[in-house]
């Protein structure tokens, strides 16, 4: 089903008055709350983060969850953190977004042939959401895909949004049983609907910073996920 623009815009607006779980929205508010001395003059989002990017995307990136002080302040996907510093350089390299750099949900970015999101919509304690918080997030991401009516490749930024992602085929009863499936870099999956996966680390600073995950490492995805969109290859 091709949802369109509207249909994606009212998801947004009814994830973000989403209080299905009572530790996320208070661990939020407590962040927005206390805030780090950088972001002292900062009025936090402290909701849960809209999805960001093009509602015609052939590609879509599913992370984790929000940063505490990144998502949950900017109130836009990786943005305004260390995460994001990452992600969003190799997405311009790539062809995806019309800058480098995200510093906030009025900087001017947009996205191409891309749609940014997460299967846990507010910041989890430690990164750490629960294993009913992430049940009580799923239906946001069953609505979500059937909206992006022409997606192609689903980009899973780390091991939690790899196997969110095969909850979401399993509980429609489009998949039996995950056998087959491992978590590793680069590897690629083919899935119902005639879409295909494509696994990565996240690019947390844990990451990032230890070299597990290399800026060419994650471009490689991201130009991948282009080609098997049947995109045309971008380079800057």
């Amino acid at each position: 089903m091709l949802g369109g623009a509207s249909s994606l815009n009212d998801l947004n607006s009814r994830i973000i008055q989403c209080e299905r779980c009572p530790r996320l929205r208070e661990y939020c508010a407590q962040i927005a709350q206390v805030r780090r001395r950088l972001y002292k003059n900062w009025e936090y989002w402290a909701r849960p983060v809209p999805s960001f990017g093009d509602p015609r995307a052939r590609v879509l990136a599913l992370g984790l969850a929000p940063g505490a002080h990144g998502s949950n302040r900017t109130g836009r996907p990786f943005t305004g953190d260390g995460s994001g510093d990452f992600l969003y350089p190799v997405l311009f390299e790539a062809g995806f977004a019309s800058q480098p750099k995200a510093v906030s949900r009025d900087d001017g970015m947009k996205l191409t042939d891309l749609w940014i999101t997460s299967v846990v919509r507010c910041a989890p304690p430690a990164n750490k959401p629960l294993p009913q918080e992430l049940r009580n997030c799923a239906p946001w991401l069953d609505e979500e895909m059937a909206l992006l009516g022409k997606l192609r490749v689903v980009v899973c930024l780390g091991r939690i949004a790899f196997d969110g992602l095969l909850s979401h085929f399993r509980h429609r009863g489009q998949m039996t049983s995950r056998a087959g499936f491992v978590f590793r870099h680069g590897a690629e999956y083919p899935l119902p609907d005639g879409l295909c996966a494509i696994a990565s680390y996240h690019p947390s600073l844990q990451n990032t910073n230890t070299g597990k995950l290399t800026r060419a490492m994650f471009l490689k995805i991201f130009r991948r996920a282009r080609q098997l969109a049947e995109l045309e290859p971008q380079i800057r």
